[in-house]
């Protein structure tokens, strides 16, 4: 194995330990729902603390690593994570744990970009890069699919806790593989940090998705929720004021013209917002509606990690061939119709024959769009600011997993709440009830000692479950249409030297 795998390896490691620790903490959910009496909204800041302070921050970050080197900030963000991971595993509420899963975020934010950076300056021949994007698409959906199956098999035998102390030593081996493997590089050229753009950016996202998720409480319809909504779309558009505005931006809004940059985003974004909103919600169903263990519910993720997996590398083989649009559009038609096939599903629905085609569909989807439209993200940067397009990338998919939990949860937390209280109204005193359409975990408790009031609980839980998945299902299939005319369709031309074509592109970034 040459050096430069050992370093593809080495930044696949780093990239699936981040995106495992996403979802291996949602197979604890319905565990943290119990011990410690934590509700709806606050699994959802348990999970969106992590997504929220790695979106938010990850643009930053990426532009801070292509100035003072790669490397260094690989290896100080796995220590940083590790670190936090440690103090997670040893906290007693509900609070302190999402203020730490805020801490972990900023040390993933540190970490991702450079993963995507390395490789890009490693690899600068389009067919090695594809293949190499391949690896790292897969290792970032095996560590997304693959965190639920780890979980449940830590939760089998210990207690919640392990779930973050299990995610030290890899951070640990991973970082010492990076002081040893990893060659520096930098850009000494990047500007400093751009202030402005980065508190309008946190505050922007902040203000989105603290008023996604406490709209259930407040109601889609009221004064603080369309108050948060209006304020979150002036700071998103004084954001891009700031950037048009600043001498050193930290993105170059601009770059939004070119179709090959702003529809890779968007294809990108979507993928993320429905993988994690599916995970959010199956985690529960399998453990709630089909009272499956941990292990069980993890186990039965498989077939997503490994469709993924497959489907990341097809697609870093196709794009150069077929073009971007023929390998993202039909990825995003697939996932688009594996939410709408999930939206039927029911309360005893076989795993084998439903469950397991519905995983494969969906797991293949993304994979097709990850890896085809992180390329061409990339391919707009040279290779000398592959930090700022990883980082862009990033973001984006961070954004998607942010937004994906924040809306899906909330909209679930909605239809269910109100479909709870509509069918079980006058069988549970009214305190009873408003907490079990506030929190699942005390519903399907009170359920163990009420067996009536099961009936209408599955029922509830399947509505918000539905409403979810068709919300998702419709926006993947108008992302395929705009894919279709937005995307680029260029294929590989082996005539043409990929070398001159990154330096023209460098040409083309400094003139904006």
């Amino acid at each position: 194995m040459t050096r430069r795998h050992l370093t593809l390896l080495t930044v696949c490691l780093a990239a699936l330990t981040i995106n495992a620790n996403t979802t291996v903490v949602n197979i604890a959910l319905p565990t943290l729902a119990e011990e410690l009496d934590a509700g709806t909204r606050s699994l959802l800041w348990i999970v969106d603390g992590y997504n929220l302070s790695f979106a938010a921050l990850v643009l930053a970050m990426g532009s801070l690593s292509d100035r003072f080197g790669r490397r260094p900030a690989l290896v100080l963000g796995l220590l940083g994570f590790a670190v936090a991971n440690a103090a997670a595993a040893m906290v007693d509420s509900s609070e302190a744990l999402v203020a730490l899963r805020f801490v972990t975020g900023v040390s993933a934010a540190v970490i991702f970009p450079t993963t995507l950076s390395i490789i890009a300056n490693a690899f600068t021949d389009r067919r090695e890069r594809a293949s190499a994007l391949g690896a790292w698409g897969a290792s970032v959906g095996v560590g997304v699919a693959a965190g639920p199956v780890i979980g449940g098999a830590l939760l089998e035998h210990f207690s919640w806790h392990s779930v973050f102390w299990a995610q030290v030593p890899l951070a640990l081996v991973t970082a010492a593989m990076a002081l040893v493997l990893v060659p520096e590089s930098r850009d000494t050229g990047v500007p400093r940090i751009d202030k402005p753009g980065l508190v309008v950016s946190v505050a922007a996202l902040g203000t989105l998705t603290w008023t996604i998720i406490e709209a259930p409480e407040h109601g889609w319809s009221s004064l603080e929720t369309v108050l948060g909504l209006a304020l979150a779309v002036v700071l998103v558009l004084a954001f891009v004021l700031v950037e048009r505005c600043v001498e050193h931006p930290m993105i170059d809004v601009t770059l939004f013209l070119d179709r090959r940059f702003s529809a890779a985003c968007g294809a990108v974004t979507i993928a993320f917002f429905a993988m994690f909103g599916f995970i959010f919600l199956i985690t529960q169903y399998f453990q709630f509606i089909q009272e499956y263990s941990p292990l069980q519910t993890g186990v039965r993720f498989l077939p997503v990690a490994v469709s993924l997996a497959l489907a990341s590398v097809a697609g870093g083989l196709l794009a150069p061939r077929l073009g971007t649009r023929l390998v993202v559009t039909p990825g995003l038609v697939m996932l688009g119709s594996a939410f709408l096939w999930i939206s039927t599903i029911g309360a005893d629905a076989p795993y084998a024959s439903v469950v397991v085609p519905q995983m494969l569909l969906l797991g293949s989807g993304i994979g097709l769009i990850s890896t085809p439209a992180t390329e061409s993200i990339l391919r707009v940067l040279p290779p000398a600011r592959a930090g700022v397009g990883s980082a862009v990338n990033d973001a984006t998919r961070e954004l998607g997993g942010t937004l994906g939990v924040a809306v899906v949860g909330s909209l679930f937390a909605s239809q269910y709440g109100d479909r709870l209280v509509a069918l079980a109204q006058g069988r549970l005193p009214d305190g009873v009830l408003a907490e079990a359409s506030d929190s699942v975990g005390f519903a399907y408790g009170v359920a163990q000692q009420a067996p009536p009031f099961r009936a209408a609980l599955d029922a509830a839980f399947l509505d918000g479950l539905a409403f979810g998945c068709v919300v998702v299902g419709v926006l993947c299939l108008l992302g395929a249409a705009a894919a279709l005319v937005a995307l680029p369709g260029d294929r590989y031309d082996p005539s043409v030297d990929p070398t001159l074509v990154e330096e023209e592109q460098g040409v083309a970034t400094s003139l904006r």
